[in-house]
């Protein structure tokens, strides 16, 4: 059981990373990457986001969409329940860091079209994870896209100082980066099965 557990986590954290192999929340990638703070400010709301929409979503899709024959409105529900959560992290935000909550502008919204938020909810339901795997895979996830986005932070951090060619100088060094980052997290592929 906790062989599983490890696994699952290590697997959604690393080996199907949801930014670097998945293509998912690129947009908070690069738009919230400039600096560290903010990079794990977006990080950590969306970790938060991304296991409590897992805890709602789960039980909501099993116990009542699946026995009332509404599993074609999941993916309306699941929007409208990330939506809602969303709006009670802002809340929260607004109240307790309001400095990170105005440094994060028009991104904390964003949090509610993040393709990731959406993504592990759904993957949770389509590798048929119970409950309890459902969670550890959705905080594997969340953990693997604060990673990434403290990792390209800090990539951004080098390249303010390094000497980048002109044609290439800004987003397209971004995207170069982060094509490299994508093929070293391919590196784990083989880690877990």
């Amino acid at each position: 059981m906790m062989g599983t557990i490890l696994s699952i986590l290590i697997k959604s954290m690393l080996v199907d990373n949801v930014v670097f192999i998945q293509y998912l929340a690129i947009c908070p990638f690069i738009g919230m990457t400039s600096e560290t703070g903010k990079a794990t400010g977006m990080g950590i709301a969306t970790t938060f986001v991304i296991i409590l929409a897992t805890a709602v979503t789960w039980p909501l899709y099993k116990l009542v969409m699946v026995p009332l024959g509404l599993e074609f409105l999941q993916t309306l529900i699941f929007i409208l329940v990330i939506a809602s959560l969303v709006q009670l992290v802002e809340f929260y935000l607004k109240k307790s860091a309001p400095a990170l909550y105005s440094s994060m502008g028009i991104y904390l919204s964003l949090i509610t079209t993040n393709c990731a938020v959406l993504g592990v909810t759904i993957n949770c339901i389509k590798m048929d994870y119970n409950y309890g795997e459902s969670l550890v895979y959705a905080l594997g996830s969340a953990l693997g896209f604060l990673l990434s986005m403290v990792i390209m932070s800090g990539v951004r951090s080098k390249l303010r100082t390094a000497k980048v060619p002109r044609a290439f100088k800004g987003t397209p060094m971004l995207y170069i980066c982060a094509g490299l980052l994508s093929l070293a997290f391919l590196g784990f592929k083989g880690l877990i099965k």
